[in-house]
């Protein structure tokens, strides 16, 4: 059944959407990580991920998770460099797999700033 839909979908983007795109966005249509496939949509989803670390930046630096924006860093590392070794080579999955990382490693250095910068809880309290 979700074949039969997806084909559906394909052949009405074959029929409306192809013929509205610029030139330069031909080729894209039918590529191996175009947006007939998951190649296309898994990296489109996953900008979800990049929106999420832009919003933490007006959260205080003490409320972010540190091994969850390591992991985030980490992850964005690994998969962008993985982007390019592939077949079909996915410049969209590398772009934002690239961001991911820079969004974990934004997030990484404002809470080891907070960290080094706030003053130790022994130094704070008074003395006996």
């Amino acid at each position: 059944m979700s074949t039969a839909v997806y084909r559906s979908i394909c052949r009405f983007g074959d029929r409306v959407i192809y013929p509205i795109l610029p030139n330069f966005a031909k080729p894209g249509w039918n590529h191996a990580a175009g947006p007939k496939t998951v190649f296309f949509w898994a990296p489109t989803i996953k900008w979800c991920l990049v929106g999420a670390g832009l919003a933490d930046l007006a959260r205080p630096a003490e409320k972010l998770s540190l091994s969850q924006n390591v992991a985030l860093f980490a992850t964005g590392a690994i998969w962008t460099r993985f982007c390019f070794v592939i077949t079909p080579i996915n410049y969209y999955l590398a772009s934002v797999n690239f961001f991911v990382g820079l969004t974990g490693a934004t997030q990484v250095a404002r809470i080891l700033h907070y960290q080094q910068t706030q003053p130790k809880a022994a130094d704070v309290l008074p003395a006996v």
